[in-house]
């Protein structure tokens, strides 16, 4: 399989270059050159299948012959380690858990399948490699986890000063050894915007081989199909349309699941759920696409105003905005909303969302109403406990703490704290030779 740069279609890559490359030289993204489409057996039996079978089932097609298979097995095996329960909330409506994992988030199947890969890349090259990566919140702790202590892999994470939980923070800054956390005093796209830049930059590629650890990236893109599979794996046998409601702040993960209708998952309709930072309601609106500046709020892993996967979407629908609003449908939601779901749901039916999860059960329930006899999905993203200071306060004693969390709370952060300025993260990054 190659990919090319979504700024450039003459731009080609192997699976290998576009891993640790991560973002093309023109700053685009990368693309499947083939969009591979799934034997109709295979998903008439897929509740035949164990979850393993169909993550190597599903990715090998992106790959090729540039993973050997016992390797891409293993890479597999270590990213469905946990399990992904599908919980009735009430009739037609589940819960989709992605939090089960080391560090209680979806991104955590993005994050260790690409140390994987790059791991595997990586072993008979001498050249140290840094993953350089900006965080809205929980990409941060899964990369810091995923790539803690990997051979020749150092880390270099971006986050918001302010902007994170503290238990996302405590994740991404207290780990050390190969993980390097830097604290902006600024947005998530600021940091993001400062990572593009940084991979344009002639003269730091000079001084370190760079890669990306964001869904930007096609290694941590491309495996969140794995879930939607594994959940319409137990609904199938419903033989109802399914309709999957996905909290969406950098749009990988919706993405990744409509790559997966386009190989052949029958999911009927895709909603994304925002907070107010609401790019994409607006364009599907008005066809305008005028993103805002970016605002704080609760379900802070969305508070993105440039989603940098929308044009992979619009890749997928050909950018024909008819056909992407025959599939998608987008809802924005505001903190005293997501704040009212939270209540409601665990008043009624005793299932306590966090904020992110609560923004798409909110953009379920909405498209529901026009569709009521669809089964709905909505992704539960990240565990409660990682936004226990900002939860209803009245519920915050309902939530579980894990014991891995009480212990990550007495670790000491280390980060460092740099200005809302490229230079200065050119400066900090030139003053540290790559390891």
């Amino acid at each position: 399989m190659q990919y090319y740069s979504l700024q450039n279609p003459q731009h080609r890559v192997s699976f290998r270059e576009a891993v640790i490359q991560g973002l093309a030289p023109d700053k685009g993204l990368y693309f499947p050159m083939q969009l591979p489409r799934l034997e109709k057996d295979f998903i008439e039996r897929l509740e035949e299948y164990d979850p393993l079978y169909i993550g190597r089932h599903v990715i090998a097609p992106f790959i090729g012959d540039e993973i050997p298979e016992h390797q891409l097995k293993q890479i597999v095996s270590e990213t469905l380690s946990f399990p992904f329960p599908l919980r009735e909330v009430e009739p037609n409506v589940y819960a989709l858990e992605l939090f089960h994992g080391p560090t209680l988030a979806f991104k955590d199947v993005g994050a260790r399948f690409m140390a994987g890969c790059l791991g595997y890349f990586r072993k008979h090259d001498p050249r140290p490699v840094t993953v350089l990566v900006a965080t809205s919140g929980d990409t941060g702790g899964a990369v810091a986890n995923g790539f803690y202590n990997v051979p020749g892999v150092n880390v270099v994470i971006l986050y918001p000063s302010g902007k994170v939980s503290a238990l996302q923070e405590k994740q991404l800054t207290t780990l050390g050894g190969n993980i390097t956390a830097l604290e902006i005093q600024g947005t998530f796209d600021d940091c993001q915007r400062m990572v593009k830049t940084a991979f344009l930059d002639q003269e730091l590629q000079e001084q370190y081989l760079l890669t990306s650890a964001n869904s930007i990236n096609v290694a941590r893109w491309l495996p969140q199909m794995f879930y939607y599979f594994l959940a319409y794996r137990k609904i199938k046998q419903w033989k109802k349309d399914v309709v999957f409601a996905v909290p969406s702040g950098n749009f990988g993960n919706i993405c990744a699941g409509m790559l997966a209708a386009q190989m052949g998952l029958p999911i009927a309709h895709f909603v994304a759920a925002t907070n107010v930072n609401d790019t994409v309601p607006r364009f599907l609106q008005n066809g305008q696409y005028a993103p805002n500046a970016a605002v704080p709020t609760l379900s802070n892993a969305m508070d993105v105003a440039d989603p940098s996967n929308f044009v992979r979407i619009l890749q997928l629908f050909s950018k024909s905005e008819t056909a992407l609003k025959a599939k998608l449908s987008s809802y924005s939601f505001t903190d005293n909303e997501t704040v009212s779901a939270i209540e409601s749901v665990f008043a009624e039916h005793h299932y306590l969302m966090e904020p992110h999860g609560a923004v798409g059960y909110l953009g379920l329930k909405q498209y529901l109403q026009q569709s009521p006899n669809n089964v709905g999905i909505f992704l539960e993203t990240a565990h409660p406990v990682k936004f226990d200071d900002t939860m209803p306060e009245q519920l915050r004693s309902e939530i579980h703490v894990p014991e891995k969390v009480k212990q990550l709370y007495n670790r000491e952060k280390q980060s460092v704290l740099l200005p809302n300025d490229y230079e200065a993260l050119k400066s900090w990054m030139m003053a540290v030779p790559a390891r």
